[in-house]
This record gives structure tokens, C-alpha cells and sequence, in this order.
């Protein structure tokens, strides 16, 4: 049995999707990109800033789950361009106080509303 997650914390879903789902003790977030959740258009800054956006919608998606990013064992991250690849992980890094998750990192032709990052993450109730 699966549980969906959704709150009124990070984006909604801009397609046939959502938030995130819980499936036993797993919990698998879509895609987040940062974008603005009043006009739905994607947040203009810069790499740093976007991604630490992106990251607090995951938090609060994770929140809303019954996790923190300790419980994330697995992100993808998937980047406009990979020459941003330090400053994306310097924010990341910020957000994890223990062990890191594992992660793919992959650059991508084109994002959801042009953004410059998106991060899907994985995660395990403890």
C-alpha cells in the first residue's frame, strides 16, 4: 500500500505526479526544482541560491513525510550544466550532519522550467 505525500510547503506538482510517496519504510520524492509556490514560475538566482532552495523544499517535503535528511539514502541530482557542479555541492553538503546518501549527479540538456538544478531523493523511515 502506498502513501501520497503532498504539502503546501514546496511546489506543486506542475504534472501527473506528486510530492513525494511512502511505500513500506521507503520514501521516494519527485524531481524539485526551485519555483516559486504562489506564481508556479521558476525562481531566478543564482546556483547557490536555487539550490539551496530546492534543498529546503526537500526538507519540507521530507518533513511532511515523517523524515529528516538523515533518513535520505539516495539523491539524484541533475544539473543544467556541469561546470556547477562545486557550488551545488557546496550548499548540499550544508544539509546532511551525518553519513552522505549515495548520489548520481548527471547534466541534462534541459530542465523542468528551464531551472539550473533538480533533486530527487530517496529515503528510509527508521
Amino acid at each position: 500500500m502506498k502513501k501520497i505525500i503532498n504539502t503546501p510547503n514546496a511546489p506543486a506538482p506542475i504534472g501527473p505526479y506528486n510530492q513525494a510517496i511512502i511505500v513500506g519504510d521507503s520514501v521516494y520524492l519527485s524531481g524539485t526544482i526551485a519555483m516559486d509556490l504562489q506564481s508556479k514560475q521558476l525562481i531566478k538566482a543564482p546556483i547557490k541560491e536555487e539550490t539551496k532552495i530546492v534543498m529546503d523544499y526537500i526538507g519540507a517535503i521530507l518533513k511532511a513525510a515523517g523524515c529528516t535528511f538523515d533518513n535520505v539514502v539516495k539523491t539524484t541530482v541533475f544539473l543544467s550544466d556541469m561546470h556547477n557542479f562545486v557550488h551545488v555541492n557546496e550548499v548540499y553538503a550544508s544539509y546532511f550532519k551525518n553519513d552522505f546518501p549515495t548520489r548520481a549527479t548527471i547534466q541534462a540538456a534541459k530542465l523542468p522550467k528551464d531551472a539550473n538544478v533538480e533533486i530527487s531523493v530517496e529515503a528510509k523511515l527508521f
